[in-house]
């Protein structure tokens, strides 16, 4: 996301709400530590239930706003309606891509809104810019209809709202568009956006180009158009996109001086044309596997089994489209070898100091939009790991459950966990710095890797079981300072000088960019979130590797330090008030530059309460039920929280060191078992029995709670 300071005014179709005082959400009560979370459970109240249905969140805003029940009456329904069907109506193009499913942009549709075709040194003819969200930074003008050459077509206007309009006149109608020069490495696909369902469905089109040196037109030179690619359906003007691989043919080549789109017809038809431009390639490979994590999550969450039979074949696919479209088995890592996805940097400069923009080169493939992993992506490859772990365990569960009569897949959950962990061990030392001891970012196309000391490249491969033991003790080390890696421009505490989180990266980065962003130096250190700047929410990530790695203990005192420096932002009346003073750092988002992403648009913060739950508690959400593994600093004598909702259930869990109490508020109809810790229980209170470690509610006698003692072995 750090490309939001050059594009300000972005428009993220979210529905991120700013929830008020008043609307009652789970507690997180522990004696002796009101204050600490009395803070938390005030961050909460500012960040929870964001609505997005962008697929780049689907790893972190899901497994945050399905399980609290919130409201009077307290319900999860809501977030789980919003993105059941965010899940199930998500855009999986023919070939299996899980599209981005952001706003409009002037990019591949299917992926993140920019690089824009206008820097990338493209083409394109918009014939209209109504509700264009680039309208006023790129001063976009309508390109004007009377500069086509168009045959087979009468009736031709121009419409400020819609564009081109036309009705088709013969068998075939052609628009040959004004010469226009640009490099076809930059322009690796052609955008077609109009009425194309309209056309006859078995009916060809196709579109040609004309290369400098060219004398015209030649079949040879041309490829189909598909009329919808099956992208795009949150552009809403209610048309198709033809999204055309152009750069899969071997013609397209050297420089493209002009375009000609042709297609056939079987009657008098009126056509509406919004634009044709060019693309970059702005997929992220990493969508398909944050839309398996995210509707795993939604599953294990809600049991939705009416769900799970619309998604899985869904799911299968997008697990299968990234295993075979990155050669991960083969290479064990994610490689990705999209036009411009090469992880080179965008710009270089020559012996005389001069800089020279490489234009289509270091396209971003995540969050971090304007850093080019790419290539042999570690990010990526994290994301892989976690993704094909989370659909083996959806595939077990769909193998023990018979009843719920869905078909068997092609690749079993053995099958997953088999290349999950392949993937793990190749990766794990393909991107392993043995020297600095942490992952790089990527290894690009020249074999050269790529080190700024990214902290959350590295705590997010711990959170997600990608580290082994000894690399995240390592890499623990280095982000509580206690070594210095030689280069580093951030050091020992200086890593945590935002004091909310650890800075993104901890070495200055004025090289390794797309080109669109190839003056870095001119913005100090820590200026931009993804140079020496911080993101508040993936402090869950840093809180979670704690937990695992260096203690709940460890992890308390970081929390503390998060919500102490919450309540001086509480007290300075909010984020924007407190960083208003000068020497605290620049506040990024709701269209304002900075280095700290905390509010606006950086929906991840509803992520660091989750610590509570899923790391102090450990609570996991099970195809049939959950299961608990609690870990509680020393002077937390219990941990509870309240408003849990799984599936129909609406519960409180309480855990101490000899005791697990579960309160219900709403018992359900869904079967309830809950998988203890690996000690020996008793039931002391509740109509519930314990086998084989696993508890079962007896829902024909409702009890309202249910007490466990752990037994002295």
């Amino acid at each position: 996301m750090p490309f939001r300071t050059l594009f300000a005014f972005v428009f993220l179709l979210t529905l991120a709400t700013l929830a008020s005082a008043q609307t009652p959400l789970p507690k997180f009560q522990v004696p002796g530590q009101q204050e600490m979370t009395s803070r938390l459970e005030t961050m909460f109240q500012r960040h929870h239930s964001p609505k997005t249905q962008c697929t780049l969140w689907d790893a972190w805003i899901p497994m945050s706003t399905l399980w609290p029940a919130v409201g009077e009456d307290p319900s999860a329904d809501a977030m789980r309606g919003f993105y059941r069907n965010v899940f199930l109506n998500r855009q999986i193009d023919p070939s299996g891509y899980v599209v981005m499913d952001q706003h409009r942009g002037h990019a591949h549709p299917g992926g993140w809104p920019f690089p824009l075709w206008e820097q990338a040194g493209g083409a394109g003819w918009h014939f209209t810019v109504q509700g264009d969200p680039y309208r006023k930074m790129m001063n976009m003008q309508p390109a004007n209809v009377k500069a086509l050459h168009i045959q087979g077509a009468k009736d031709i206007q121009q419409d400020k709202s819609f564009g081109l309009r036309l009705t088709t006149e013969g068998s075939r109608t052609s628009l040959t568009l004004p010469v226009r020069t640009f490099d076809s490495f930059v322009a690796p696909f052609v955008v077609i956006e109009w009425s194309s369902d309209l056309l006859p469905k078995g009916a060809p089109a196709t579109l040609a180009w004309r290369r400098a040196g060219d004398e015209g037109f030649d079949p040879a030179r041309s490829i189909e158009v598909i009329k919808d690619s099956g992208v795009g359906g949150q552009y809403g003007a209610g048309l198709k996109l033809s999204v055309v691989p152009v750069h899969e043919h071997a013609l397209w080549s050297d420089k493209i001086e002009q375009l000609r789109l042709t297609w056939s017809n079987d009657k008098s038809q009126a056509i509406t044309i919004r634009n044709i431009h060019t693309a970059t390639d702005s997929r992220h490979p990493i969508t398909n596997a944050l839309f398996v994590r995210g509707s795993t999550d939604y599953f294990l969450w809600t049991r939705d089994i009416a769900f799970l039979k619309q998604n899985i074949k869904r799911m299968r696919t997008a697990i299968q489209y990234s295993l075979t479209e990155f050669s991960v088995r083969e290479e064990g890592a994610m490689l990705v070898q999209w036009p411009g996805h090469d992880g080179r940097t965008g710009f270089m400069h020559d012996d005389q100091g001069n800089k020279h923009l490489l234009h289509g080169h270091g396209v971003g493939n995540n969050y971090w939009d304007l850093l080019p992993f790419g290539h042999y992506d570690c990010y990526a490859s994290i994301m892989e790991y976690d993704a094909l772990l989370a659909m083996a365990t959806l595939e077990k569960a769909i193998a023990t459950h018979a009843k719920w009569d869905i078909a068997p897949p092609t690749l079993s959950h053995e099958t997953l966990t088999s290349i999950a962990n392949d993937l793990k061990q190749r990766a794990g030392q393909r991107f392993w710095d043995a020297e600095k001891q942490r992952f790089v970012a990527c290894v690009d196309a020249d074999g050269k890797s790529h080190d700024y000391g990214f902290t959350f490249l590295n705590l997010e491969a711990i959170h997600y079981g990608f580290a082994t033991p000894i690399q995240a003790m390592q890499i623990m080390d280095w982000i509580d300072g206690q070594r210095e890696v030689v280069g580093d421009t951030s050091t020992g505490a200086d890593i945590y000088h935002w004091r909310f989180a650890p800075r993104a990266t901890t070495r200055r980065n004025i090289e390794w960019y797309a080109w669109v962003w190839h003056n870095p130096g001119s913005i100090a250190w820590g200026g931009q979130v993804q140079d020496g700047g911080a993101v508040l929410g993936f402090s869950y990530h840093d809180l979670m590797a704690r937990i695992r790695f260096k203690g709940p203990d460890n992890a308390a005192q970081r929390l503390k330090a998060i919500t102490d420096w919450f309540a001086e932002v509480e007290a300075a009346g909010g984020y924007r008030k407190y960083y208003a003073e000068p020497g605290r750092g620049s506040l990024q988002g709701g269209g304002t530059p900075g280095g700290l992403g905390v509010d606006h648009e950086f929906m991840e913060s509803v992520l660091v309460p989750q610590t509570m739950l899923y790391g102090f508690l450990g609570f996991k959400p099970t195809a049939d039920g959950f299961q608990l593994e609690p870990n509680l600093p020393r002077d937390w004598p219990s941990l509870e929280i309240t408003r849990i909702a799984w599936a129909d259930h609406v519960f409180d869990v309480k855990a101490s060191g000899e005791t697990l109490q579960l309160t219900f508020r709403k018992l359900g109809k869904v079967p309830l078992k809950v998988q203890l810790p690996s000690w020996l229980w008793q039931v002391e209170q509740g109509q519930a029995s314990i086998s084989q470690g696993v508890l079962s509610v007896d829902r024909s006698q409702p009890p309202q709670a249910i007490l466990l003692r752990r037994l002295l072995e």
